[in-house]
This record gives C-alpha cells, sequence and structure tokens, in this order.
C-alpha cells in the first residue's frame, strides 16, 4: 500500500488551487486514514490545523501557500513522496492557558506560539507576575506580557524584542510588550517546566484580554501558563531546513 496523504489547505485561491492539483497527482485520504497530513497555507493555517489535529497521530508536512511560511516547507507538486520520506520530525509540546475572567467564569485553550496578555483599553495594564507560585514581581505596567515556546519565539515574542530560543531548550520566555515600570523591561527566560500566573491588577478600570494562538478571552481577572507535555504536535521539515536551522538563520537576517 503507497503513501496515505490527506491535503488540507486554507482558503485562499492559491492553497485551494494546489489542493486539486495534488490531490489529483497523489491522491487523497480523510484526515483520520492518514499516514502524513500535507497543509498548504501559510503559518497561521498550521497553526490551525496542529489545533484541528491534536488527537491525530498523523505528522504534518507544511507546503507555503501563505506570507510568511516559517512553520512550511517550499511548495513544489514534484517529488512530493520522495521528500515525504526524507522529512526530519520535529516534536512542539504546545502552552496550556488557564484564564478566569471577571465573571468567574475558567476558559482554558492550547498555545503551540505563545500566550499573550494585552491591554484592551486606552489605559496601560498592571499585572503582578508568579512563578511556580512565587510573586516575581508585584507590579508590571505595560500594554501587555507574553509566555512563548521556542517554536514560538521569532513570532509575536520577537517583535516584541523578546530572545530567539534554540528548539532543544527547555526553557520560555517571558517577554513585556511596552514596559513602562519597570522602564523597558524585556523579561525573563523560565525552565520550560515553570507555571506562570498573570494577576490583573485594577481589573476593572484596566481591562485587559488573553490570546492563546487567536483563541481571545475577554475581560481577564488571572491567566495561569505552562507547557502541557502530554501533547506531542508532530511537524516534518525537509533535511536542512528545520526549526532549528530556521531559528538560527533567522538571528542573521
Amino acid at each position: 500500500m503507497g503513501l496515505r496523504i490527506a491535503f488540507l489547505a486554507s482558503e485562499a485561491e492559491v492553497a485551494q488551487e494546489a489542493l486539486d492539483k495534488l490531490a489529483r497527482r497523489y491522491g487523497h485520504v480523510p484526515p483520520e486514514e492518514a499516514d502524513i497530513i500535507v497543509a498548504l497555507g501559510g503559518d497561521g493555517f498550521m497553526l490551525s490545523t496542529l489545533h484541528t489535529m491534536v488527537d491525530n497521530p498523523a505528522p504534518v508536512y507544511g507546503m507555503n501557500r501563505g506570507t510568511v511560511g516559517f512553520l512550511m516547507n517550499e511548495y513544489r507538486e514534484d517529488g512530493l513522496i520522495a521528500r515525504l520520506g526524507d522529512a526530519v520530525q520535529e516534536i512542539i509540546n504546545p502552552l496550556s492557558m488557564t484564564a478566569m475572567d471577571r465573571r468567574g467564569e475558567v476558559h482554558k485553550a492550547l498555545a503551540i506560539n505563545e500566550v499573550s496578555l494585552l491591554r484592551a483599553g486606552p489605559q496601560a495594564a498592571r499585572l503582578r507576575v508568579s512563578v511556580d507560585g512565587r510573586v516575581r514581581m508585584e507590579e508590571l505596567v505595560c500594554d501587555g506580557a507574553l509566555v512563548s515556546t521556542p517554536a514560538g519565539s521569532t513570532a509575536y515574542n520577537y517583535s516584541a524584542h523578546g530572545p530567539i530560543l534554540p528548539i532543544g531548550a527547555d526553557v520560555l520566555a517571558l517577554t513585556a510588550i511596552a514596559a513602562f515600570r519597570p522602564r523597558r523591561w524585556r523579561g525573563a527566560l523560565l525552565p520550560s517546566n515553570a507555571m506562570v500566573r498573570f494577576d490583573v491588577l485594577e481589573a476593572e478600570k484596566r481591562p485587559v484580554m488573553a490570546d492563546a494562538d487567536s483563541i481571545s478571552v475577554a475581560d481577564i481577572d488571572w491567566v495561569e501558563i505552562r507547557i502541557n507535555p502530554q501533547i506531542r504536535h508532530k511537524i516534518l521539515f525537509d533535511p536542512g531546513h528545520g526549526l532549528e536551522e530556521r531559528l538560527i538563520s533567522e538571528q542573521f537576517t
């Protein structure tokens, strides 16, 4: 029996065209029957695919039909079976977010890149930062803050001047967004098994929202963030173009 492939594509026209061509050429099965899932789109679609397929054991191989494509491989129609056979697998554990809003409702979500807190009004947010149950900063006044995985460290984290983390590093990045007090505080590197908690101070006056890979929770009271080691996202990359190489290359561009 040949390799069973499930092709998934974003709604972009260029991705849908690629889906039609590849499915006709290589065959197509439903995701639950696939040996490998091929995602056609950009990084946002790859994240969406990983979230949707969280219970599917098949690895995901992305081909870029989007914009940035940091998590994607180069799009080519020829030689796909050979490329899939040679691909190198990376394992990514997502962040688990638990957030309680001011109505007392608890929300849970997973994030492959980062969990971010953002002010939702005209005034800066006031946050208390705790790590593993110990208060590390009584007051952080800022536009927001985020906790990033190594896989997500070149995304929003990097734009907020956070560090790029090697894939093999057992650390998380805690990065402030436009910190006002402490002035220009850039954040911290934390062990990957750390539990980070943000308590929103003056939540009524200074509302804050939380976002886990675009899953948003409004008007939060507190958020707890930690790695979920039980979930293992499997992503395939062409040899020599895996996440580790991309993270290194990004620092020299």
